[in-house]
Protein backbone atom coordinates (compact mmCIF):
# COMPACT_ATOMS: atom_id res chain seq x y z
CA UNK A 1 0.00 0.00 0.00
CA UNK A 2 1.35 3.46 -0.93
CA UNK A 3 2.00 5.79 1.47
CA UNK A 4 -0.61 8.27 -0.02
CA UNK A 5 -2.81 5.46 1.08
CA UNK A 6 -1.91 5.03 4.32
CA UNK A 7 -2.64 8.36 5.12
CA UNK A 8 -5.74 8.41 3.59
CA UNK A 9 -6.90 5.21 5.67
CA UNK A 10 -5.43 6.74 8.83
CA UNK A 11 -6.91 10.04 8.85
CA UNK A 12 -10.78 8.23 8.09
CA UNK A 13 -10.00 6.27 10.29
CA UNK A 14 -9.11 8.61 13.10
CA UNK A 15 -12.82 10.34 11.86
CA UNK A 16 -14.49 7.00 12.96
CA UNK A 17 -14.43 4.92 10.03
CA UNK A 18 -16.68 2.17 8.66
CA UNK A 19 -16.97 0.02 11.61
CA UNK A 20 -17.49 3.23 13.63
CA UNK A 21 -20.37 4.40 11.39
CA UNK A 22 -21.93 1.06 12.17
CA UNK A 23 -21.00 0.81 15.44
CA UNK A 24 -23.04 4.07 16.22
CA UNK A 25 -26.22 3.96 13.88
CA UNK A 26 -27.33 0.49 13.54
CA UNK A 27 -28.96 0.99 17.62
CA UNK A 28 -30.70 3.84 16.54
CA UNK A 29 -32.42 2.75 13.13
CA UNK A 30 -33.16 -0.52 15.47
CA UNK A 31 -35.08 2.22 18.21
CA UNK A 32 -36.62 4.02 15.07
CA UNK A 33 -37.82 0.29 13.67
CA UNK A 34 -39.04 -0.88 16.94
CA UNK A 35 -40.78 2.42 17.81
CA UNK A 36 -42.58 2.38 14.37
CA UNK A 37 -43.55 -1.70 15.01
CA UNK A 38 -44.44 -1.35 18.48
CA UNK A 39 -45.41 2.21 19.11
CA UNK A 40 -43.95 1.38 22.82
CA UNK A 41 -40.75 3.37 24.29
CA UNK A 42 -39.77 0.08 26.04
CA UNK A 43 -38.85 -2.35 23.21
CA UNK A 44 -37.54 0.11 21.36
CA UNK A 45 -34.83 1.45 24.12
CA UNK A 46 -34.55 -2.68 24.98
CA UNK A 47 -33.53 -3.03 20.75
CA UNK A 48 -31.11 -0.42 20.91
CA UNK A 49 -29.20 -0.96 23.91
CA UNK A 50 -29.48 -4.80 22.96
CA UNK A 51 -27.96 -4.34 19.19
CA UNK A 52 -25.30 -1.87 21.01
CA UNK A 53 -23.97 -4.32 23.41
CA UNK A 54 -24.12 -7.43 20.67
CA UNK A 55 -21.80 -5.02 18.32
CA UNK A 56 -19.48 -4.36 21.69
CA UNK A 57 -18.96 -8.37 22.42
CA UNK A 58 -18.79 -8.89 18.55
CA UNK A 59 -16.12 -6.73 18.28
CA UNK A 60 -13.96 -8.56 21.35
CA UNK A 61 -15.13 -12.01 20.54
CA UNK A 62 -13.10 -10.72 16.72
CA UNK A 63 -10.51 -8.85 18.86
CA UNK A 64 -10.97 -6.21 16.65
CA UNK A 65 -11.47 -2.25 17.62
CA UNK A 66 -13.79 -2.10 20.33
CA UNK A 67 -13.26 1.91 20.74
CA UNK A 68 -16.42 2.75 19.22
CA UNK A 69 -18.45 0.24 19.70
CA UNK A 70 -17.67 1.05 23.93
CA UNK A 71 -18.50 4.64 23.14
CA UNK A 72 -21.52 3.55 20.75
CA UNK A 73 -22.93 1.39 24.24
CA UNK A 74 -22.48 4.44 26.57
CA UNK A 75 -24.03 6.80 24.00
CA UNK A 76 -26.84 4.49 23.83
CA UNK A 77 -26.99 3.94 27.41
CA UNK A 78 -27.20 7.86 27.46
CA UNK A 79 -29.88 7.94 24.98
CA UNK A 80 -32.01 5.61 26.72
CA UNK A 81 -31.74 7.08 30.21
CA UNK A 82 -32.66 10.40 28.48
CA UNK A 83 -35.78 8.81 27.14
CA UNK A 84 -36.66 6.91 30.03
CA UNK A 85 -36.90 9.06 32.48
CA UNK A 86 -38.73 11.58 30.36
CA UNK A 87 -41.23 8.46 28.90
CA UNK A 88 -40.73 10.90 25.50
CA UNK A 89 -39.16 8.90 22.87
CA UNK A 90 -38.13 11.90 21.10
CA UNK A 91 -35.45 12.76 24.09
CA UNK A 92 -33.56 9.29 22.97
CA UNK A 93 -31.72 12.23 20.24
CA UNK A 94 -31.48 14.90 22.89
CA UNK A 95 -28.14 13.50 23.95
CA UNK A 96 -26.85 13.61 20.18
CA UNK A 97 -27.89 17.20 19.80
CA UNK A 98 -26.07 17.93 23.16
CA UNK A 99 -22.86 15.82 21.27
CA UNK A 100 -23.42 18.17 18.41
CA UNK A 101 -23.04 20.93 20.40
CA UNK A 102 -20.01 20.12 22.17
CA UNK A 103 -18.32 18.81 19.11
CA UNK A 104 -19.13 21.95 17.01
CA UNK A 105 -18.27 24.27 19.95
CA UNK A 106 -14.81 22.06 20.49
CA UNK A 107 -14.15 22.30 16.73
CA UNK A 108 -14.75 26.06 16.60
CA UNK A 109 -13.02 27.04 19.44
CA UNK A 110 -9.64 25.23 18.62
CA UNK A 111 -9.56 27.19 14.96
CA UNK A 112 -10.15 30.58 16.58
CA UNK A 113 -7.77 29.75 19.44
CA UNK A 114 -5.14 28.66 16.32
CA UNK A 115 -5.40 24.98 17.44
CA UNK A 116 -7.57 23.32 15.01
CA UNK A 117 -8.56 19.74 16.62
CA UNK A 118 -7.58 18.02 13.20
CA UNK A 119 -4.30 19.30 13.45
CA UNK A 120 -4.09 17.84 17.08
CA UNK A 121 -5.60 14.22 16.27
CA UNK A 122 -4.36 13.57 12.58
CA UNK A 123 -0.57 15.59 13.60
CA UNK A 124 0.26 12.51 15.05
CA UNK A 125 -0.96 9.98 13.15
CA UNK A 126 0.52 11.35 10.40
CA UNK A 127 4.03 11.26 11.71
CA UNK A 128 4.29 15.16 12.44
CA UNK A 129 2.78 15.12 15.97
CA UNK A 130 2.86 18.98 16.38
CA UNK A 131 5.27 20.60 14.02
CA UNK A 132 2.31 21.94 11.70
CA UNK A 133 2.33 24.33 14.25
CA UNK A 134 5.35 25.90 12.90
CA UNK A 135 4.80 25.12 9.49
CA UNK A 136 1.76 28.20 8.26
CA UNK A 137 0.76 26.60 5.47
CA UNK A 138 0.06 23.40 7.46
CA UNK A 139 -1.40 24.87 10.16
CA UNK A 140 -4.16 26.75 7.64
CA UNK A 141 -4.95 23.34 6.24
CA UNK A 142 -5.86 21.82 9.25
CA UNK A 143 -7.79 25.08 10.32
CA UNK A 144 -9.52 24.98 6.85
CA UNK A 145 -10.14 20.84 7.43
CA UNK A 146 -11.37 22.18 10.73
CA UNK A 147 -14.33 24.29 9.18
CA UNK A 148 -16.12 21.43 7.79
CA UNK A 149 -16.94 19.77 10.55
CA UNK A 150 -18.15 22.90 12.39
CA UNK A 151 -20.45 23.49 9.73
CA UNK A 152 -21.18 19.69 9.75
CA UNK A 153 -22.34 20.02 13.89
CA UNK A 154 -23.83 23.34 13.63
CA UNK A 155 -26.13 22.24 9.74
CA UNK A 156 -27.25 18.86 12.47
CA UNK A 157 -28.60 21.19 15.43
CA UNK A 158 -29.83 23.65 13.53
CA UNK A 159 -31.79 21.23 11.31
CA UNK A 160 -32.85 18.67 13.96
CA UNK A 161 -33.45 20.90 17.07
CA UNK A 162 -37.02 22.44 15.44
CA UNK A 163 -38.00 19.16 14.74
CA UNK A 164 -37.22 17.78 18.34
CA UNK A 165 -39.41 20.97 19.36
CA UNK A 166 -42.45 19.74 16.99
CA UNK A 167 -42.31 16.50 18.96
CA UNK A 168 -42.25 14.61 15.75
CA UNK A 169 -40.08 11.40 16.74
CA UNK A 170 -40.70 9.42 12.87
CA UNK A 171 -39.23 12.58 11.56
CA UNK A 172 -36.24 13.32 13.73
CA UNK A 173 -35.17 10.24 13.63
CA UNK A 174 -34.82 9.92 10.32
CA UNK A 175 -33.41 13.06 9.77
CA UNK A 176 -30.99 11.99 12.38
CA UNK A 177 -30.16 9.05 10.20
CA UNK A 178 -29.69 11.10 7.03
CA UNK A 179 -27.80 13.38 8.51
CA UNK A 180 -25.74 11.39 10.24
CA UNK A 181 -24.15 8.69 7.69
CA UNK A 182 -24.06 10.84 4.49
CA UNK A 183 -23.06 13.64 6.50
CA UNK A 184 -20.23 12.16 8.29
CA UNK A 185 -18.98 10.76 5.23
CA UNK A 186 -19.04 13.79 3.39
CA UNK A 187 -16.82 15.73 5.76
CA UNK A 188 -14.62 12.55 5.91
CA UNK A 189 -13.96 12.64 2.33
CA UNK A 190 -14.00 16.13 2.42
CA UNK A 191 -11.58 16.53 5.34
CA UNK A 192 -8.81 13.59 3.10
CA UNK A 193 -9.30 15.91 -0.17
CA UNK A 194 -7.77 19.10 1.80
CA UNK A 195 -5.45 17.37 3.20
CA UNK A 196 -3.69 15.53 0.16
CA UNK A 197 -3.51 18.70 -1.28
CA UNK A 198 -1.47 20.33 0.92
CA UNK A 199 2.17 20.90 1.86
CA UNK A 200 4.29 17.63 2.59
CA UNK A 201 3.95 16.39 6.08
CA UNK A 202 7.20 17.31 8.04
CA UNK A 203 7.86 13.83 10.04
CA UNK A 204 9.23 14.13 13.72
CA UNK A 205 12.04 12.96 14.84
CA UNK A 206 10.30 11.99 18.15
Amino acid sequence: MSQHNQDRDKVIGALGGTKGLIDSGLPSILFLIIFNIRHELQPAIFGAVGAALLLAIIRLAKKDTVQHAVSGLLGVLICAVFAQKSGNASDFYIPKLLTNLAYGSAYLIGNIAGWPLLGVVLGPLLGENFLWRKDPARKKLYIRASWIWVVMFFMRIAVQYPIYRSGNVNLLGTVNLAMGYPLFIAAAYLTWLVIKTGPPVHKSED
